[in-house]
């Protein structure tokens, strides 16, 4: 299992980024994927989840409305759509998947969000 993101970088306040996982190794179409951020100094949060087929999604209170999360089976990809960025969005955001017991994650993407 191999998970790859992108898309991270600084960003003014109120900016919008997006931010790619790419999944290998596994069959991406049957499994529900997450993103987490973990902040320095603070441990690592769950910010969004999407159901396989992308019928279900879940947010942490602290991104409802601003962070959309999506996913592209044919390219074996999940999107995190982050808007109206806030600094205390600053974070190593990383993708993951649960699969058979197991939890994979990414290398982790840094988003930056300051003036």
């Amino acid at each position: 299992v191999q998970l790859v993101e992108s898309g991270g970088g600084l960003v003014q306040p109120g900016g919008s980024l997006r931010l790619s996982c790419v999944g290998s190794g596994f069959t991406f179409s049957t499994y529900g994927m997450s993103w987490y951020r973990q902040a320095p100094g603070k441990v690592r949060e769950p910010v969004a989840r999407i159901g396989s087929t992308a019928a279900s999604t879940n947010y942490a209170d602290s991104v409802k409305g601003r962070f959309t999360i999506s996913r592209d089976n044919a390219k074996n990809t999940v999107y995190l759509q982050m808007n109206s960025l806030k600094p205390e969005d600053t974070a190593v955001y990383s993708c993951n998947a649960y699969i058979r017991g197991s939890h994979y994650w990414g290398q982790g993407t840094q988003v930056t969000v300051s003036s």
